[in-house]
Order: C-alpha cells, then structure tokens, then sequence
C-alpha cells in the first residue's frame, strides 16, 4: 500500500465517524438553501405554464393578455430564446419551452415572470393557445407495439441460449412489471439568476452538474460559458433527479434575468414538480430460463423494457446499466439480453439513485426465486448455487466482458447466514405460517454487485482546488456537489489527512464553475472516489513544495520531514504547520494548488457491449423478513439484517447513514412508492396527498447494519474505501423478495405469485387470491 493510502491514528480524518459537516445546521434550520438566499427588494419570481395535453400540434399561441397583467413584468416562450431551444444532456432533443409540438402533459409551455409566482400564474391563466389533439402513446406496451423508441434497442448475448434451453432438464418462463419512483427531494427544483455586467449571468441552482447547467444556460442564451457562473452550496436532497433536470430552471431564470436586468428566482411547488420532472424507468420484463436439479441457470433469455418518455435525456446510459446488472452477483454462461427503450408522449425519465442497477437486479434475483419454487430448493442454496467464481476460474466472467476480479459475495453472504439465524429463522417461519391462517410471514437474503463508475467513459474524471492561508487556515473547493450525502465532510477528512492536520482548519466551499470547471455529475456512486482523489492530488501537490522548501531551508533529505498532528519534524527540528506554512510563504512557495485525477483501467465499446466499464464491484447483502395480512393486503417489514462493503470506510458514521436511507428508499420504490397516469397521460400522483414514501414509522423495528470488516478495496480508490451511495438502495429488494415468499405460502408452494412491484396492498392481495386460485 502506497504511503498516501496508509492513515494515521494520531490525526488528520479519515476513518473516523465523523458527523456530517452541515448536520447542526440542518437540524436548526441555518442552512441555506437557493430560497434562503438574500435577494434584491425588485426581484422577480418565475411561473411556468405547462401542456395539458400528452400529445398536441401548437396551432397558436397568444399571449398578449399575459403580458398586459400589471403585475407582470416578463413573458418568454420559444420564440424569444436567442440561443438554441435545447436543455438536453446529450442528444440535442428536449426543448427549453415548447415550439409547435407538445409531447407530454406539464411540458413548459412558456414562463412568466411577476413580482411573486402566484401573480405570474395567475396572469398565466390569460393566455390563449389552440391545440391540436394527437394519438398519444402512454405505457410500455402501447410503445413496443408501435416499435416506439428514444433510441434503437441493444442486445447483449454470449454463448449459445437456444440450444441451452432447449437442452436444460427444466424450463420456466414469466413476465412481470415494476414501476417507476419519483425522487422526491425535500427541496424542489430550484434557481436564482442574478445579472452581472456585459449580459453575463450568476446562477444559484440546486443542482447535481453545475457544469451542465453552465452550458445548456450559455446555449439558451448564445453566449459562451465563461459567461455563465454556476453555484451550488448544497441540495436539499437530489437522488439523480438534479442531475439533467435542473437545467431548465436555471436557464429559464436566466434568460429573464438577462432580460429583465433584475434577479429571477425559478421554484416550482411540490406538484408543478412531480408534474414536469421525470422519475426512475418503470420496466417490463419477461424471460426464459434452463436450469438443472441443483438451480444452477444453464440458459437465460431475458426481454427489458423501459418506459424513456418524450426524449433520451440518460435513458440510453440507465438501460445499459441495467442491462450490465442483469447477472447481479451471478454467472450466466448462456444469456442473451434483448433491451427496448421505449419512447411515450409521458415526461422524460432520468437518473435516480442506483441508475438502472435496481431493475437489472430485480429481474435476475426474480428468476432464481422461480427456480427455487420450481425445484423446491431452499432460494439462498439457489442463489449460491449461481454465484461467480473467485476471479481465477471459468465463471468470473460477465457477459458484457468484464472479469470480476474481487468476488467477495459469496463471503458476505455466507456471513450474513450465520450472524442473522437465516436457517434457524427459516425453519421458524414455516411453523408459523402453518399454523396462522391470516398472517403469513416471508424471507429472502439477497445480495448486491454494484458496478462503480460512469458508464460514459469521460465522464470519470474531477478536479479540485486547495489553498492553504498564511496562518495554517485551509480553504477546499472540487467539483462534486452536496446533496446532504456527506460528500463535502468526506473529501475534507482526505485533504486533513493528507497534510495531517486538524479537520477543523479546514474550510468546505461551495462548488463554483469559476473555481473548478468542466466537472462530471456528482452520481454514479463516484463522488467521494473523484473528488476524494483530485482533492487528494491537490493537497500533496503543496505539501511535496513544503518539503522540498524545508530540506533545503533546514538542510536534510525528504525523508526526514514528517507531517503528524498539526506538527512537521524536521530532521532534529520541530515545527508547527502554521510555522512551516508562513515561512514557506515569506520564501515565495506557492501555497495554492489544483488537483486532478482520472479512473483508471476503464474502457468500454458502445458498440460492441464489451469491456470493463466498472473500476470495481461494490458488495453487500440483506436478510428481510415480513409479514403479511391476508384479508388486507397490508405488509410490514419486521426485521433487516444487513452486511455491507465499503472497503476501508472514509467514515463511518456517513457510510451507515447511507445504507440505511439507501434501503428505506428501495424498500419505499418496492412497496408503497406508486405513480399513476390516467388515460390522458396526466401523473395523478402528483404530491404528498397521493404519492406515498416511507415514514419512520415503516422503518423496521429490528434493523440491523454492519459495515464488513477487514475489506480494503484492492483498487487503489481513495484510501481504499469504496463507494456507498448507489448499492444499498439494491439490498431492499430482499424485501420484495421477502413479500413474495410470504404470498407463495398462501398456496401451492411450487407455484411463482404473480406480483408487480410495488407491491402495495392490493396487488399483494389481488397476488394472494391468485396463489390460492392456483393450489
């Protein structure tokens, strides 16, 4: 291990659980969010009129009356944009406001800005537009039998499937569906423009890719991006839902700053929110499946489905996650993956937590529950039956091309076992669902294998900035944002560690496009491995001009000069960090320093499919139990155990923090989370009175969280810790999992339940009366 990754015991900051920088402030309420900003007494408040058709021609558009309103000061549409209407992330197709075409219901129409937004929108109500009603596509179904796509279908296949099939001594096929989630941050959408000098603009938004948003704002505007400062302090929540879809907001505020002179503040309410953002990719599924008395799959065919919405936005990079954690943790030697990403006239779907990982997995741990009823075996002997090999033998390959080098899987899973009683608790629930007729109970252990890194090759790289001050203060600035994850206190505890001083010198600042530009998204799980390193780089980058200054200063080699607890020894001299740092400074060395790192190893062909687009796997596993009621549907989950990787873990406490709100969330997308449009294409779920996320008190009463010990990350990732923000939201899975196991045992116990996810009350009920049908 190379001197960098080899923390200290005696200070700097990794390795210890420390609380999240902000937590205080969170809690009192001094956090300042984009509407906490102080903003001059003329600025202006944006309201955005949306489609109410899924599909419609624009045939005229009259918004004099609009503008007439004396409390308006502003209206935009199309046709006031002097740069391009385009605030796509990739392939140039999502139109800022409409121009003749609407292709969902609460598409942006045109904006207008007012004293306060309830005056913009009443003023809104003036306007005067004819449509025209077009057939609309709206569900999964209706695109693949119209060959509707974003983007052409990919296939991904090795060895020979059909003749595995036919060949296999048994054989099952199914389909089932899961829905979509809607992120449902507790800040919303939001952006503050303020002017500046020469039509240059000054954007607060609360976004994942404030370079992004730098660039599609400079688009909208036809300006070049140095005109565009972009900041972001921190979010009130994102999950991938403020990766793409900020971009809007800010670029509409900006285009009525620039208009209007005046600062412009773009903030939807909660259901003009869920209306125009788009959600996680709901998916169907079906599939074809060989396997052999043992469980073990000799073929697999699988169909993958996605609903995209109006335009691509990420929804290629999300299927293809999706198709590459079809395997989860699992060898398919014969497997052949056919992926549709359907194009419907509903909002655009985008990022959100796990990226596509969570369908995948779903589909693969649904398969091996099948084999398990079909064979009678014991689902967690089938599950181990399928696993990949150490790295070194036949069955460590994926099927997209990639050796799993570091398979530590089945060691977790194998631990989990034994910690939790899984076969003692196993043979519990079956006298208890014996002898209950109206509460049945369920368990599933599942594991995870998360691939870490952007899928998009580019994109896996960062840069940060780290300025230490004449009296030892540090000032750190990278392109990663906060979103309440605990990225900015991570990053902190590196550079500390680095220079081996206190954590409290050192101050976090907000992410700035003038201060590190061009920056990836802060997703992709990679936050704290990007920006972590590029911080890292930085921070050694003037502690390597500190040493150089002092063996020449003190005269002694390199290797005499320590820097350990806010001190650095000097040969038979001692110094205070401060002390060193002034002096290097009256020497004219350079106290201030840029740092930049790229993944390495990473390569991947579109084209083909193949490659290694993953640095490394992240591990983890989950032992769920539940119970259900059978006369009302309603499920509870009774007790989680959990087991997770994050190699040597920067912190701690954030990383546990991570795990248990990934979980509840997946749990919430599994089980109560559902999204509903209505025969017009209008989201009728649209707030907290409709759409329904866990509360505290859906939390497990025994919920048990263990990070694995002993694991270092052989990568050489920050510190050898590994990324935590994706990979447990997959772990709830055991819970739906969990739920189906209880249905199956409200009947004939070989038979698969038909259940979609989420499996909210009725269709638990709607699977139970199935199941029973069917005994």
């Amino acid at each position: 291990m190379a001197s960098a990754d080899l923390p200290s015991n005696i200070s700097g900051g990794v390795r210890r659980p420390l609380r999240h920088d902000s937590a205080h402030k969170h809690v009192s309420g001094e956090a300042l969010y984009v509407d906490d900003i102080a903003i001059p007494a003329d600025a202006l408040e944006v309201y955005i009129a949306v489609s109410p058709y899924a599909h419609a021609r624009i045939d005229s558009m009259d918004l004099s009356a609009v503008l007439a309103d004396p409390d308006v000061t502003a209206v935009i549409s199309a046709a006031d944009i002097p740069g391009t209407n385009d605030i796509s992330p990739v392939f140039g197709d999502d139109p800022m406001l409409a121009d003749k075409l609407v292709e969902y219901v609460g598409q942006p129409v045109f904006a207008v800005a007012a004293g306060n937004r309830d005056a913009a929108q009443r003023a809104a109500d003036n306007a005067i537009i004819k449509y025209t009603e077009l057939p609309a596509i709206l569900n999964i179904k209706a695109a693949l039998a119209a060959e509707s796509y974003v983007v052409k279908p990919r296939i991904l296949k090795r060895g020979n499937v059909r003749p595995a099939l036919s060949d296999a001594p048994y054989r099952i096929s199914d389909s089932f569906y899961m829905g979509g989630q809607e992120h449902f941050y507790l800040e919303s959408q939001a952006a503050l423009a303020l002017p500046r000098e020469d039509g240059d603009v000054l954007v607060h938004s609360s976004s994942q890719h404030p370079s992004e948003v730098q660039h599609l704002v400079a688009k909208i505007l036809g300006r070049a991006d140095n005109a565009v400062t972009v900041k972001v302090r921190r979010m009130g929540g994102a999950f991938g839902g403020k990766e793409t879809q900020a971009a809007g907001y800010a670029a509409i505020a900006a285009l009525m700053a620039v208009k209007t002179g005046r600062a412009v503040k773009a903030i939807p309410d909660r259901d003009d929110d869920m209306q125009t953002t788009g959600k996680r990719h709901d998916f169907l599924v079906e599939y074809d499946v060989g396997f052999n008395q043992d469980g073990r799959i000799l073929g697999l065919d699988v169909m993958l489905a996605s609903r995209c919405g109006r335009s691509v936005d990420l929804s290629h990079a999300v299927n293809d996650r999706a198709v590459f954690h079809v395997d989860n943790a699992y060898f398919l030697e014969h497997v052949h993956i056919r992926n549709y990403r359907c194009k419907t006239h509903t909002v655009s779907n985008t990022a959100f937590r796990g990226f596509g990982g969570p369908q995948g997995m779903m589909v693969i741990e649904h398969v091996l529950d099948h084999i398990a009823l079909a064979t009678g075996l014991d689902p967690l002997q089938v599950r181990q039956c399928n696993f990949y090999g150490d790295g070194k033998d036949n069955r460590s390959t994926t099927p997209y091309g990639m050796t799993v080098e570091d398979n530590i899987a089945p060691e977790i899973v194998t631990a989990l076992t034994e910690t939790s009683g899984y076969h003692q608790r196993r043979d519990e629930l079956k006298k208890f669902n014996s002898v209950n007729r109206y509460l049945k109970k369920g368990l599933a252990l599942t594991p995870v294998k998360f691939g870490i890194s952007f899928t998009t090759t580019f994109l896996n790289q960062a840069g940060a900035l780290v300025h230490i001050y004449t009296d030892g203060s540090i000032h750190l600035n990278h392109g990663g944002t906060e979103m309440g994850q605990g990225l900015f206190i991570k990053v902190a505890q590196v550079v500390a560690e680095t220079l081996q001083v206190d954590i409290d010198r050192i101050k976090i600042s907000a992410t700035s496009t003038d201060k590190v530009p061009n920056t990836s998204a802060t997703a992709a799980s990679s936050g704290s491995d990007l920006n972590g390193k590029a911080a890292q780089n930085a921070a050694l980058t003037i502690k390597q001009r500190l040493i150089e200054f002092a063996a020449k200063q003190y005269a002694v080699t390199a290797d005499k000069i320590v820097f350990e607890n806010n001190k650095v020894f000097i040969g038979e001299h001692q110094l205070s960090f401060d002390a060193l740092v002034k002096e290097a400074y009256l020497a004219r060395i350079s106290l201030s320093a840029s740092g930049y790192y790229r993944t390495p190893k990473i390569n991947y062909d579109a084209e083909t499919g193949q490659g290694r687009p993953f640095y490394y796997f992240s591990y983890g596993a989950a032992l769920s139990e539940v119970v259900i009621d059978t006369l009302t549907g309603e499920s509870r989950v009774e007790r989680v155990d959990i087991l997770h990787d994050v190699g040597h873990s920067l912190n701690p406490a954030i990383d546990l923090g991570q795990i248990e709100g990934g979980f509840i969330q997946g749990m919430g997308w599994l089980t109560c989370e559902e999204l509903f449009w209505n025969d017009s294409g209008k989201l009728m779920t649209h707030a907290p009175s409709t759409y329904k996320i866990p509360t505290a008190g859906d939390r497990p009463l025994h919920f048990n969280m263990e990070l694995l010990a002993d694991s270092p990350n052989r990568e050489q990732a920050i510190f050898r810790s590994k990324a935590v923000g994706e990979p447990p939201l997959m772990l709830a899975i055991s819970v739906f999992r969990a739920i189906s196991d209880a249905i199956a045992a409200c009947g004939d116990s070989h038979t698969m339940p038909k259940l979609d996810a989420p499996a909210t009350p009725e269709r638990i009920l709607h699977a139970i009366n199935t199941q029973r049908e069917s005994a």
